[in-house]
């Protein structure tokens, strides 16, 4: 092997060291979603005759950037660089809400808001915490939301609730914290909507 070949051998050795070296430093992000249990159908009730539409959740703005959010002090939060979620949780939430409201069987139609006037009421509402909190004690998790229902013909809000939650995480990994969020955010959801009760509608039919 002439002196040449060599050299250009131990170059392309020594290359391929250096990139193996630098690809096995890279950091890939990892992704996650609400994983909520869908609700069971009671019977249908056939005395069911009105409809009702559920806007896209709102979210405070550090709840709409994509990583997941900890909470180290009530006063300060960080986001996990290389831990973010594959669905917005806005999304999630407010397809669960959907049916939960259509499993009730009080609704004849139930389904996402389209800014249309085909629809007797209109739920909207906020995701207001969804995040781990590591200030408290170990590691938990905190998840709040709150819902209104309004006559879409009026605006008239004739119902409102609120509910909120933390509990603690068992693992020490963002996938656990992940779980107890999903956990947290099915009983928010059930304990949000088990008030919901509509009076006859004040205005007349369209």
């Amino acid at each position: 092997m002439t002196k040449c070949w060599r050299t250009v051998l131990l170059t392309g050795v020594m290359t391929s060291v250096f990139l193996t070296g630098c690809m096995s430093k890279i950091k890939y992000p990892a992704y996650y979603r609400l994983n909520l249990v869908p609700p069971v159908d009671p019977p249908a009730k056939i005395d069911a005759a009105a409809s009702i539409a559920v806007r896209e959740f709102r979210a405070p703005a550090y709840l709409r950037e994509g990583p997941i959010v900890y909470a180290t002090s009530p006063e300060e939060i960080g986001f996990y660089e290389y831990h973010r979620w594959a669905v917005d949780p806005r999304q999630t939430i407010t397809q669960a809400i959907v049916e939960h409201l259509r499993a009730s069987g009080n609704f004849k139609l139930v389904k996402i808001y389209d800014g249309r006037n085909d629809v007797d009421y209109v739920l909207s509402g906020r995701l207001e915490k969804l995040n781990e909190v590591d200030y408290e004690g170990g590691i938990q998790v905190e998840v709040a939301l709150s819902a209104q229902v309004a006559e879409l013909q009026n605006g008239n809000t004739i119902w409102a609730n609120s509910a909120a939650e933390k509990g603690k995480v068992e693992g020490r990994n963002v996938s656990s914290v992940v779980a107890q969020m999903s956990k947290l955010t099915d009983r928010n959801i059930e304990e949000l909507l088990k008030s919901l009760t509509l009076p006859p509608l004040t205005t007349a039919k369209r």
